[in-house]
C-alpha cells in the first residue's frame, strides 16, 4: 500500500501585527499558507504560542520556534520559508474607549504651540519690516501696519500646510501618504527593527557563551 507523499507547506510571516492577548497564537493568524487543502484547517488552527504577562506588550516569533510545532503535526512536511523570517506580535489588551476630555486641551495646546513657534520665527527675522517693505514697493507708500498684506500671509500659511500635508480632517486631496505618514512609517520601521534587534541579543545573551574546555 502506497503512502501519501509528504506535503510541502508555504509558508510567510506577516512582518508586524497586533492581537489580543488573551487568546492562544495560531499559525493562521501570524502567516499566509500555501499547502495541500486537506492540510489547510489544522495548520491555520495550530496554537504556536500562548502569550504570558511577563512578556509585555510585543512578541517575536520567528521560524525556528514555528518550524518544529508544524513538524510535530505533519512529521516529515516540507517547509518552504518566503519573505520575512519573524513576526512582531503587538499584544492588545481591552480597548479603552476614547476620552473626549482631552481633545479640546490637546487642540489648544498644538494651536497655541505652533501659533507661538510662528511668531518667534517671524519676529527673528523681522518679518514685520519685511511686509512693511514689500507693501511700499507695491504700493509707493509706507504703512508700518499693513494690516491687509498680514491677513492674506496669515491664510497662505494655513493653506500651503494643507496642500503640503495633504490633509484635511479626514480628507485627503489625493492618495499619495503625507510627508506625516511617511515619517510615522519610517519611525515605526526603525522601532520595530530595534525591538526585533533587541529580542535576538537578549536570546543569545541568555544562552551565553561556551564555558570554555574542559581540562
Amino acid at each position: 500500500m502506497n503512502r501519501n507523499p509528504a506535503p510541502t507547506i508555504f509558508v510567510q510571516l506577516r512582518s508586524r501585527i497586533s492581537l489580543p492577548r488573551s487568546q492562544p497564537i495560531m499559525l493562521g493568524q501570524v502567516a499566509f499558507l500555501i499547502c495541500d487543502r486537506e492540510w489547510e484547517e489544522p495548520l491555520r488552527n495550530l496554537v504556536i504560542a500562548v502569550p504570558k504577562e511577563k512578556e509585555g506588550n510585543r512578541l517575536l516569533l520567528d521560524l525556528i520556534q514555528i518550524i518544529p510545532k508544524i513538524l510535530m503535526l505533519i512529521p516529515g512536511a516540507r517547509i518552504e520559508p518566503m519573505g520575512h523570517n519573524h513576526t512582531l506580535i503587538e499584544l492588545t489588551g481591552r480597548e479603552a474607549k476614547p476620552s473626549w476630555i482631552w481633545f479640546p486641551l490637546v487642540w489648544l495646546l498644538l494651536f497655541f504651540g505652533s501659533a507661538l513657534t510662528i511668531m518667534n520665527f517671524h519676529a527673528d527675522v523681522n518679518m514685520l519690516e519685511v511686509q512693511v517693505r514689500i507693501v511700499e514697493m507695491v504700493t509707493g507708500e509706507r504703512d508700518e501696519h499693513p494690516y491687509l498684506f498680514q491677513t492674506a500671509y496669515s491664510l497662505g500659511i494655513g493653506f500651503g500646510m494643507t496642500v503640503f500635508f495633504n490633509h484635511l480632517f479626514k480628507k485627503k486631496w489625493n492618495e499619495e501618504p503625507t510627508p506625516l505618514e511617511v515619517e510615522m512609517f519610517l519611525y515605526q520601521e526603525n522601532l520595530d527593527q530595534f525591538v526585533v534587534a533587541e529580542e535576538y541579543r537578549s536570546r543569545t545573551t541568555h544562552i551565553g557563551p561556551s564555558s570554555g574546555r574542559r581540562r
